[in-house]
């Protein structure tokens, strides 16, 4: 499992890791898309709204968890790349302590929220008890959804992207299986869609936490004292985790508002917005994988100083993410009317949805330059440059943009799904004079 990389290809190796972790995450959205799906089929639009609303919220969570353990994976990357397993155990040890202690703490807090983070989001009144019952659940589950990332960041880190697909994959085929139990045949609404989702979520730790004592973690022997706290190896992890996790929460919370936006709209606005932003994360899969990818491979390659391999991750990884943007950005012209379709049988929130995708598809386009940037500059510990791009774009133009295209346009969404493409044209351009200014100071161990 612990693997240098060294002896294979750069691209073969990008293709090699991202693939698996783009099917992981094509799973991990199909788990969440699931909900909509299914509730859809059984409910009417305001427990569609609630889940809508409620999953954002929690992606939020999510993706700052992630965020935060990419301290982990980074961490263990460069430990495993320059042969030190002893390093690479101390970081697997303390990262799970500080994670599982963080997630309690973090359960119990929003879950004292509920009410306010609820307000905050404008839901629909029709929508406020079906939010309110999925938000409690999914709190409480925190500890378990905490519980995967950990365990996904560290084989990743290890360089092993197949063992977190196939535990996600486990999750999947338990959210599916119980959103029809409790939807479907218990008629449990959004209550019934957040009990499966934390449900399947503990089942996939526990399958993990087994294949963890076959595997035993491949060359890293745990021991007690890696579970020890050790100060400068939490702050290594933090130091590295807390801006990605910053940088992904307030991404998320520019979401957020613009979700806010849309309810103030009314419910069919709320809705198609928040259909669109569920097919969105499936059609992001590709730029975000490719982060993760660079980040991870990258990490073992600049912990062994082949600065040049870490680079030409880069360069891989920016193509593929730019292919793929044109592809989906070109179709989605032609289909997003079906797209919107999949989701709810009203025909005012496809017509409504339809138009926001049109517009909004073309962030991914440009989302795959800036995120292949965030995933090298985190390999090099400097995530801290992730962050001031992607705050840039949120304040300067995303929020703002969606703002005044909502206000200018009330009779149309596409002027604010265009709004967030132009956010991301932001943050390319501020990676491009970022790179470029580093890199002639030797910062990535490369000169022009």
């Amino acid at each position: 499992m612990a693997n240098t990389l060294a002896k294979d290809g750069v691209l073969k190796n990008v293709l090699r890791f991202s693939l698996p972790y783009l099917l992981s995450y094509f799973l991990q959205t199909l788990y969440g898309m699931a909900d909509l799906l299914i509730i859809g089929r059984f409910d009417g639009v305001a427990a569609t709204t609630a889940v809508s609303v409620g999953s954002q919220v929690m992606h939020m969570v999510t993706v700052m968890l992630v965020g935060l353990a990419m301290g982990i994976t980074v961490g263990i990357g460069h430990a495993v790349g320059a042969g030190e397993q002893r390093r690479a155990g101390a970081v697997i040890g303390n990262g799970a302590v500080l994670f599982m202690g963080l997630s309690v703490v973090l359960a119990a807090v929003l879950c004292r929220f509920v009410g306010p983070l609820t307000a905050i989001m404008s839901t629909p009144e029709e929508a406020v008890a079906g939010t309110r019952a999925y938000l409690i659940i999914c709190f409480i589950g925190i500890p378990c959804i905490t519980a995967y990332n950990i365990i996904a960041a560290i084989f990743r880190g290890l360089g092993d992207s197949k063992s977190p697909m196939y535990f996600i994959a486990v999750a999947c085929a338990a959210n599916i299986v119980l959103d029809f139990v409790f939807m479907g045949a218990l008629h449990m609404g959004p209550a019934g869609a957040a009990l499966g989702t934390t449900l399947s979520q503990g089942i996939s730790v526990a399958v993990s936490l087994v294949a963890i004592v076959k595997m035993k973690l491949g060359g890293v022997r745990l021991q007690k004292r890696d579970f020890r706290p050790q100060r400068g190896v939490i702050g290594r992890i933090l130091r590295i985790g807390v801006p990605v996790a910053l940088q992904d929460g307030l991404i998320q919370v520019s979401f957020l508002v613009i979700t806010v936006i849309a309810n103030r709209r009314g419910l069919t606005d709320a809705a198609a917005v928040g259909v669109v932003e569920k097919f969105i994360s499936f059609v992001f899969l590709v730029p975000s994988s490719m982060l993760s990818t660079i980040s991870a491979l990258g990490a073992q390659e600049v912990g062994a100083g082949r600065h040049d391999r870490a680079a030409a991750t880069l360069r891989y990884g920016i193509g593929l993410t730019l292919g793929f943007g044109a592809v989906a950005g070109v179709l989605v012209q032609f289909i997003a009317p079906n797209v919107v379709g999949l989701f709810t049988t009203d025909a005012a929130v496809i017509t409504a949805g339809a138009w926001y995708l049109r517009g909004y598809i073309w962030d991914c386009f440009f989302a795959g330059v800036h995120f292949s940037f965030s995933g090298y500059f985190c390999a090099y510990g400097r995530s801290e440059l992730s962050f001031i791009h992607n705050i840039l774009s949120i304040v300067l133009v995303r929020v703002p943009g969606a703002y005044f295209m909502s206000k200018w346009f009330p009779d149309t969404l596409l002027p604010m799904g265009l709004a967030t493409a132009c956010g991301s044209v932001l943050s390319v351009c501020v990676c491009l004079i970022m790179y470029g200014t580093l890199k002639k100071k030797g910062a990535f161990g490369l000169r022009t």
